[in-house]
């Protein structure tokens, strides 16, 4: 390498820590025998690349109610999941960009003699925002706030195998469960279990202070949530502060971007995706993650409480048609499997539930009910989009005898007066890593989030059974069991598995986007910067 491109090289680590100007790099790579457009472009995206703090960022969020609080046990949607879970909080571990677990609040973590005991160790030197260090008693309070007996966290059922939790000396703390599970340190990164600081003995969640990379500054519920970057925070945190707006009409918050009042905002208007690509002020970015669309069904309400009237149902949607004209192609058609193709253990379970109205009427028949008349609830506080598609559902359903009466529902409030209350509604799930974390928070009997009212034995002795197995083989043919049972007799109606697809003002910059949740795995907060 010439003493010329030497010297460019070395500018390009520079560029990023403001040592060196755009003049000089250009000329340095003119003398390294380039041209000037071409140091132009090397000059951006060494800028971009290299992470600096200052600014102050805004995210446009496509959820949050009135109702919504600092509670962890009840975040229902991104409206707290990505300001509080993401930005505010740490969990002992964390997924990363490509599905593997990793500590995070925790330095490390390794099982005991077998996979029913795990220890954490506590990162040496992590404070609270209010100074407070964290101590084993504020992991182990964190965790008992999902398991009391009144606990209607969304968490409990996954922690519903803890027996003991205990503290090893001054930075340990020790989980025993009542069997082997090999998936533990994933649960542990639940954005429901952040850890918090206990307070007479009590997780404190009330202050909102949390360890994580911003502090808690204001919030109106519904509204917006400002939060100032933590100075001795052990992680990175670039921004100076964000705030988070909900903003659940997808066209005010396309709106909001273009005006530059929004740095960034999730799940852009599939619609309007094209015109919003010839903006030169907007990224667009698209993930294929574990998120997916449903249509869950109460199987213990009738008529849904008959299987074959599920199965009918099932068979009366056509997703390529609600995929092409709803979706615009974001979204993979389900199949009645909420397991995630990405997902390790995945199938495709046989028959597809393509549609079908001659199946569809058999089934009817079969369950003597040819002429079926039901309510669907939806609104687009579910998903973008949701509104249509249950429309879309509607006539598709209409050949099928069936007469689907589109109901629909107000925005504000919708996961407090409508989901897992009215027996068929519209919902969407982020989707879990892990087969046993998607089935114990939604499928398993008395979960909080059971969002089908599904308590099938066979299912729930497998569920324990594939949580303790060791032998990748026989666990394979467990999930797969599993699987197919969901698609065969469960209520949950699988639309689609969706693409993120979300759209960033220019100034912004980022590494790979982890898919495992929206807004970058919920931690947009801490991952992006101001290029």
């Amino acid at each position: 390498m010439s003493e010329q491109l030497e010297k460019l090289k070395l500018a390009e680590k520079l560029v990023g820590r403001g040592k060196v100007s755009r003049r000089q790099f250009v000329q340095l790579a003119m003398a390294a025998g380039l041209t000037a457009a071409t140091g132009e472009l090397m000059f951006t995206k060494a800028a971009r690349a290299e992470p600096k703090k200052g600014g102050s960022a805004k995210f446009g969020l496509a959820h949050g109610a009135t109702t919504d609080s600092l509670d962890p046990a009840g975040y229902p949607d991104t409206g707290t999941q990505i300001p509080f879970a993401g930005a505010m909080s740490n969990n002992l571990t964390i997924v990363d960009a490509d599905g593997n677990i990793h500590p995070d609040l925790a330095e490390s973590f390794e099982p005991g003699k077998d996979a029913a005991t795990w220890i954490f160790k506590i990162r040496n030197g992590v404070t609270f925002h209010n100074g407070k260090s964290v101590t084993p008693e504020d992991v182990i309070g964190s965790f008992q706030h999902h398991m009391g007996p009144d606990s209607k966290s969304a968490a409990k059922s996954l922690l519903a195998d803890v027996t003991e939790i205990k503290a090893d000396g001054k930075d340990k703390v020790v989980f025993t469960l009542g069997g082997a599970n090999a998936d533990f340190p994933y649960v542990a990164s639940e954005y429901h279990i952040p850890i918090m600081p206990v307070v007479d003995g009590k997780a404190d969640w009330q202050s909102g202070v949390r360890t994580g990379a911003y502090v808690y500054g204001e919030y109106e519920p519904g509204v917006r949530a400002h939060l100032t970057r933590n100075p001795n925070y052990y992680g990175t945190a670039w921004f100076d502060d964000v705030e988070f707006l909900t903003i659940a009409d997808v066209t005010a918050r396309t709106a909001a971007l273009t005006a530059g009042q929004v740095h960034w905002i999730s799940r852009a208007d599939l619609k309007t995706l094209n015109l919003l690509k010839r903006d030169p002020n907007v990224n667009i970015d698209e993930v294929q993650g574990l998120g997916h669309y449903t249509f869950p069904m109460h199987v213990d309400a009738a008529p849904f409480d008959n299987a074959d009237v599920r199965t009918a149902l099932k068979y009366a949607v056509n997703r390529q048609d609600i995929v092409d004209k709803v979706f615009l192609g974001h979204a993979t058609p389900g199949n009645d499997n909420p397991i995630a193709p990405l997902v390790k253990f995945a199938i495709d379970p046989e028959p597809k539930h393509t549609y079908d109205p001659e199946k569809a009427k058999f089934h009817l028949k079969k369950a003597g009910m040819e002429n079926l008349k039901v309510d669907l609830s939806v609104a687009d506080a579910a998903f973008n989009g949701a509104v249509d598609a249950a429309v879309l559902y509607q006539q598709h359903a209409k050949a099928c005898g069936i007469d689907i009466n589109v109901v629909r529902e107000p925005n504000d409030g919708y996961w407090d007066n409508v989901w897992l209350k009215k027996a068929w509604c519209a919902s969407y799930w982020g989707g879990r890593p892990t087969c046993d974390w998607m089935f114990t928070t939604t499928y398993a009997k008395g979960a909080a989030w059971n969002e089908t009212n599904f308590a099938h034995p066979r299912f729930n002795e497998l569920l324990v059974q594939g949580r303790a197995e060791t032998d990748e083989k026989k666990r394979a043919a467990i999930y797969a069991e599993m699987q197919q049972l969901q698609h065969d007799e469960g209520g949950g109606l699988v639309l689609v598995f969706n693409n993120y697809v979300d759209a960033s003002s220019k100034k912004l910059a980022h590494g790979k986007i982890a898919g495992n949740w929206e807004g970058d795995g919920f931690k947009i907060a801490e991952r992006w910067w101001f290029a």
